[in-house]
């Protein structure tokens, strides 16, 4: 069910359907991403600078390798500071065109369904920028987790599959059950929603590719949920 949801929402992707939410979506996540990345370089150059300017400055002459070497390390800091942003910037960004996203599936994918009610937009936002900060201290904890031995990169994983597949199918869910029902479904099914985050989260560590990721967890995601409600809807027929 997972691997089914996952091929359509890829195989979905590059379809003339999904053009015009592909753009706005794929555009938004990169003028984001860019915004982010001149507001954590002026972060570090505020912080790290004077203590690099003032360390440096008194060292003998021959230590000037040390500037290139401050240097490469803050660009990796600056490159890994924006790479564990890329799941919240996800995050806001689905939450402004989920519903496009859900809609162009529904409409494509189960054309004889009910079509879907769009989360209310305010609602919607207050609830992606929830989902932001907890993203972000989610990610810090990894980061930190990352020095343990034995525990290294698959913190990554762990938190972002939890975060993500929560997130993602809550939020899919929500346009055919109030918020309440949506966060139930989602804990009677909490093992396949999280082994469908971890999918969204090793598509989320693929450079480039990862910024996709909100198209292709909205879409996976409904597919999930659609083909979860249809299990229930079997096994109450059944029961019947």
């Amino acid at each position: 069910m997972i691997l089914d949801a996952a091929r359509a929402a890829a195989g979905q992707l590059f379809t003339p359907e999904f053009r015009a939410v592909f753009f706005k979506t794929l555009g938004l996540t990169i003028l984001a991403l860019i915004a982010l990345w001149f507001g954590i370089r002026e972060v570090f150059d505020w912080l790290a600078m004077p203590w690099i300017d003032a360390m440096l400055p008194g060292l003998p002459s021959w230590t000037g390798w040390l500037g290139l070497i401050a240097a490469i390390v803050a660009g990796m800091g600056l490159a890994l500071g924006l790479a564990l942003l890329v799941a919240p910037v996800t995050a806001i960004v689905a939450g402004l065109f989920l519903d496009d996203v859900a809609e162009v599936v529904e409409k494509t994918s189960y054309p004889g369904d009910r079509p879907g009610q769009p989360v209310p937009a305010l609602r919607a936002m207050v609830l992606a920028i929830k989902f932001f900060g907890v993203v972000i201290l989610g990610n810090i904890v990894a980061l930190l987790l990352l020095l343990v031995p034995g525990v290294n990169i698959g913190a990554f994983f762990l938190v972002n599959g939890y975060l993500l597949g929560r997130e993602f199918f809550e939020f899919a869910a929500m346009r055919f059950r109030s918020e309440e029902d949506a966060r139930d479904m989602r804990r009677r099914y909490a093992g396949t929603v999280f082994l469908a985050g971890l999918v969204v989260a090793a598509f989320l560590s693929v450079p480039v590719l990862n910024l996709l990721t909100p198209l292709f967890a909205a879409a996976m995601m409904v597919h999930l949920h659609k083909s979860l409600t249809a299990t229930e809807l079997r096994v109450a027929g059944a029961r019947a």
